[in-house]
């Protein structure tokens, strides 16, 4: 699962809809990988209408079906079309990337720490491991943006 990134200009999410892409494996015609990728729509603060937390959660366990349209204000319930009733296997997240701008860390409010706390603590009791990206370090760091070659001694 990737969390979307958010528009570089606006600051909000992209992604409205849980969707699951697959690579193709071009060394089997007609088949892909056993491996697939999840976008949900972005953490954002509550009031630009970013993704329920809750709903993070429910597709970390495989409850959230695709094609499901993320509701700012509610997330998703067991009365939903949407809402996988019995996930298998493949349905349930094996790794969280959390992509995030690094220029952007040192201006994140407490509310968004909270979300992303929340999520990553869920996703521990569930043993799914976790990985962050970060973006934009050489916006975020003088000695990179001269040289990004630097990057593991900033």
């Amino acid at each position: 699962m990737t969390e979307a990134l958010a528009d570089g200009t606006g600051g909000t999410s992209f992604t409205k809809t849980y969707k699951t892409y697959t690579i193709e494996n071009r060394s089997v015609p007609g088949s892909s990988y056993a491996f697939v990728f999840n976008d949900v729509m972005g953490l954002e603060a509550a009031e630009r209408g970013g993704v329920q937390v809750d709903d993070i959660i429910s597709a970390l366990k495989g409850h959230i079906k695709d094609g499901y349209k993320f509701n700012p204000d509610t997330p998703l319930s067991e009365r939903d079309l949407y809402y996988n009733h019995c996930p298998s296997w493949g349905d349930k997240v094996h790794c969280i990337v959390t992509v995030v701008a690094a220029d952007r860390l040192a201006i994140m409010d407490n509310e968004m720490v909270q979300k992303q706390r929340r999520i990553r603590e869920v996703a521990s009791e569930l043993d799914i491991p976790q990985v962050a990206v970060l973006t934009r370090v050489d916006e975020a760091c003088p000695l990179l943006k001269k040289d990004l070659r630097k990057i593991y001694r900033s």
